[in-house]
């Protein structure tokens, strides 16, 4: 399967310079130029420091263009899956799977119990 190269760069978009963008945009608002080359000055990674920077911006970014068509801000990435052979043999015993489903239900209840109490779904 041949990657859309307009998706690719799309996808490089939202990724990379989104945030470093936020962050210089950022850095102007609050120090002027000045601010912005400290960034390129003081950094032995300038480029990553703005990604990290900018990110929870471009995050917020990412999720209002989803609200608008989603998709649109964290696009959606084609994945390729191939089956690796023959499914895991299921247990001879019923019996022993009574034990795991139990953790996993004690499990579940821990988890209700310390989530937040939700409004009921639709």
């Amino acid at each position: 399967m041949a990657a859309n190269p307009i998706d690719e760069l799309r996808v490089s978009l939202m990724r990379d310079v989104l945030p470093v963008g936020m962050a210089v945009v950022e850095r102007a608002r609050q120090g002027g130029a000045r601010r912005v080359m400290d960034a390129f000055t003081g950094e032995e990674d300038p480029l990553s420091t703005l990604q990290s920077e900018g990110e929870p911006a471009a995050r917020e970014v990412r999720d209002s263009l989803d609200r608008l068509q989603p998709g649109l801000g964290n696009p959606v990435l084609a994945v390729e899956v191939h089956d690796e052979g023959a499914p895991p043999p299921a247990a001879e015993d019923p019996s022993e799977l009574i034990p795991v489903l139990e953790r996993i239900e004690a499990g579940l209840r821990e988890l209700e119990g310390r989530l937040p109490d939700a409004a009921p779904r639709s």
